[in-house]
């Protein structure tokens, strides 16, 4: 029972693991209800009026959200620094209140340096957001000079509460988070693994199975990926030393890398023809006909027996005879390394134990980087190997570093930008609101002010103003029903207020819909709590909601603007030139030039790319209605994920070079992949200007270039694997298939 219920936790802790990475608003949400709570906590035995209660809970929330270090040091040093902010801010929004030109000069003055303030960094922009959002806390409570004494003392008490729940409470070390996200990491593989089992065991008679487990198959791909990012933004804050910090991300990228080759391989053993990677990344796309695997059935059997013990060798649980069993399975799985070892089955099913065999080894590898040597005991000659490789790689592992990109200056920089354009926007919100309502217009300011965070394009702008208008509709019907639920509950309203909280930080990363919908329940609370509610307050909350986003747009639009089609240009650009640096670099090391800072380009391609489909968001939004123009995007954002798959992969082989006794360098390499660097700089060059005159190369394969077959790869070359060949053959199909979707010419050799 003891260990049936070990199982059960150990289970529900993977799935939490697993949906929420890091437990990061899992923590944002219990940080911030526990500020919240606390302050009211010691706020209401002194008899605070209502008033001042919601004033001291609105900014223990600011306080706690607006904080966003890494550091423990560094938050405290912001937390210091921003309760003077937030005074300096009450006060004025107290003394001005009553001086309405003033007032709003100077409201418009507060948003655009807070907005300017992003470019100072972290601690730059949780001052500006303390400072915006302290000074619309007085406006919304309505407060005065003469309750100027209160509102210190309550502001006060909600930095000191959010400062003990933050370093107290619900602590966050980079080590701590780090090692969630490790956690995290390996209930997503495992949830990848069991997609894949999935993919195998659908019926070939059943075409809408096959589509869901290839859905599975790539929603898990994307998850894995979107953890790794994480855990490689906070390497460096979460580990002892930056040695440390380069093999754990060298082991994720292993892990990463072979867990998606498994899943291409297992589609393609399924399939008449081999799979495209393109399938694993183009949302939709249908997948290829595919029948059982090819052989015996003893052979499918022992392939779902292998998936199965992957991810028990991946979940890692249980101790004593388990652990016996667990070590078993993993020498079984490694002998897969050794073509001796392979089982009698066809071509294709014979890559699948293959590529099982690598996931072990990285899984293997990655336990090591995070837990520190195993056990040797029990370890065959083909797992002491695969140990061996390891430990040299790891020996090797050397940190380097990188250059700093030169930013752009004036009005060219972001930041300055989006400053001029909000305070723009703030402008005509006040303008506007004023005419609608001369007591509750801040709430056009606010919505102008929140659709610009972390936005850059007119059409994210756009986006995010729809969202927000549509949340806050639904929003108002719910807070009609939980105001009239409530009615003077003041300990009941206050508790539906936390509730509402927490829900809108755990939702803030998966819908800003969501979140809007949450913000305007609880206001309506609020409402009650003030005696302010009236349905007129909340159909007025929705129209100054729908003048905020509508002046945000137009101020993205008229001033300085910054077009979606520019913006996405502009990433798109990033991306081809960081996908030609690690090609270029992956390509030189496997040819025998220098080695390379290859982990850190390939985490910047990675980066990029990420930049660039968030950016796209407005071209691929469901409700867009040029549908060939979402459809081109999601395929070229599709290929370029394809395109970064293999370069990973060519860089992680790259770097095998000084350790593995199986490749070695091969000079003819550098000239034959020439072309497909050429073919992405040209790419490049044309989504710079369109008046570019260059244009896609196409000829012989890679592996013709080399000299040989391509059946017959591992023979003729000897010193580079087939591996190697298959990237650069799939890397050079993708960058040629992103001509067409982007207006590049192809020119095709003589015969």
């Amino acid at each position: 029972m003891k260990a049936a219920g070990r199982s059960v936790r150990t289970r529900l802790r993977d799935r939490v693991a697993a949906s929420d990475p890091g437990l990061l608003r899992l923590t944002a949400g219990l940080r911030t209800v526990g500020a919240i709570a606390l302050t009211l906590a010691v706020l209401a035995p002194t008899g605070t009026d209502i008033t001042h209660l919601v004033a001291g809970a609105m900014a223990s929330m600011v306080a706690t959200f607006a904080i966003r270090e890494k550091q423990r040091r560094a938050q405290a040093v912001t937390l210091a620094l921003g309760l003077p902010v937030a005074l300096v801010s009450v006060s004025l929004g107290a003394v001005l209140s009553e001086r309405l030109i003033i007032g709003d000069v100077f409201f418009v003055a507060l948003i655009f340096s807070a907005v300017y303030g992003r470019r100072f960094g972290d601690r730059g922009t949780a001052l500006g957001l303390i400072g915006f959002q302290v000074y619309f806390v007085s406006l919304f409570v309505g407060a005065s000079t003469g309750q100027l004494p209160g509102l210190w003392a309550v502001t006060a008490v909600a930095f000191a509460c959010s400062a003990l729940v933050r370093f107290v409470l619900v602590p966050v070390t980079p080590t701590g988070l780090l090692g969630r996200l490790r956690e995290a990491f390996r209930a997503r593989l495992a949830q990848l693994v069991s997609a894949q089992l999935a993919l195998l065991d659908a019926s070939a008679d059943d075409p809408q199975g096959i589509d869901k487990a290839l859905e599975e198959v790539r929603a898990g791909t994307a998850r894995l990926h979107e953890t790794a990012l994480m855990i490689q933004s906070r390497l460096e804050e979460g580990t002892r030393d930056e040695a440390t910090a380069r093999l754990v991300q060298r082991r994720i990228a292993d892990a990463e890398i072979a867990a998606e080759r498994l899943g291409l391989v297992l589609l393609s053993a399924r399939s008449a023809e081999r799979a495209d990677t393109l399938t694993l990344h183009l949302p939709g796309a249908p997948a290829p006909e595919v029948g059982r695997l090819p052989g015996p059935e003893e052979s499918t059997a022992l392939v779902r027996r292998d998936l199965m013990a992957l991810r028990a060798l991946v979940l890692r649980a249980g101790g004593g005879a388990a652990e016996t069993v667990l070590k078993q399975v993993r020498n079984r799985l490694l002998a897969y390394r050794e073509e001796e070892n392979l089982p009698a089955a066809s071509r294709a099913v014979q890559d699948v134990f293959r590529a099982i065999g690598e996931a072990a080894r990285a899984v293997m590898g990655l336990r090591i980087a995070l837990e520190g040597p195993q056990e040797e005991a029990d370890e065959t000659p083909e797992t002491a190997r695969s140990r061996e490789e390891l430990d040299a790689e790891d020996a090797a592992i050397d940190a380097e570093q990188t250059e700093q990109a030169e930013e752009p200056k004036g009005l060219q920089r972001p930041t300055t930008r989006a400053a001029v354009q909000v305070a723009v926007g703030s402008t005509l919100a006040i303008v506007g609101g004023e005419l609608i309502s001369a007591h509750r217009w801040y709430w056009a300011v606010l919505t102008c002010w929140i659709v610009f965070l972390n936005t850059a394009s007119t059409g994210e702008i756009l986006v995010k103003g729809y969202r927000r208008l549509l949340g806050t509709v639904f929003g108002v019907v719910a807070g009609i029903l939980l105001a009239g639920l409530v009615g003077r509950h003041t300990v009941t309203a206050f508790a539906l207020v936390l509730v509402l909280i927490f829900a809108m930080f755990y939702t803030a990363p998966l819908s800003y819909t969501l979140t809007s919908f949450f913000v305007t329940a609880m206001l309506g609370l609020l409402y009650t709590l003030l005696h302010t509610y009236s349905w007129e307050v909340l159909v007025l909350r929705v129209e100054e909601t729908a003048l905020g986003a509508a002046c945000g747009v137009v101020a993205a639009a008229f001033v300085l603007p910054v077009k979606t089609d520019r913006r996405t240009n502009e990433l798109l650009g990033t991306v081809l030139e960081r996908l030609a640096g690690v090609t270029e670099a992956a390509v030189g090391q496997l040819s025998g030039g220098p080695a390379d800072d290859l982990l850190d380009k390939a985490r910047d391609l990675d980066q990029a790319l990420g930049d660039l489909r968030g950016a796209v968001q407005p071209l691929t939004h469901p409700v867009t209605p040029l549908r060939a123009r979402r459809n081109t995007a999601q395929y070229v954002v599709a290929l370029l994920e394809t395109c970064a798959y293999h370069a990973r992969s060519l860089a992680a082989t790259a770097e095998l070079l000084p350790t593995h006794p199986s490749i070695a360098a091969d000079p003819r390499l550098r000239g034959a992949a020439a072309r497909t660097v050429r073919n992405i700089e040209a790419i490049a060059a044309r989504v710079e200007d369109e008046h570019a005159g260059t244009k896609i190369e196409t000829g012989p394969s890679i592996a013709s270039l080399l000299g040989g077959a391509d059946g017959d790869a591992t023979a003729r070359y000897g010193r580079i694997t087939t591996r190697v060949l298959r990237h650069l053959e799939r890397l050079d199909e993708a960058v040629v298939g992103l001509a067409r979707p982007l207006g590049v010419p192809v020119a095709t050799p003589d015969r």
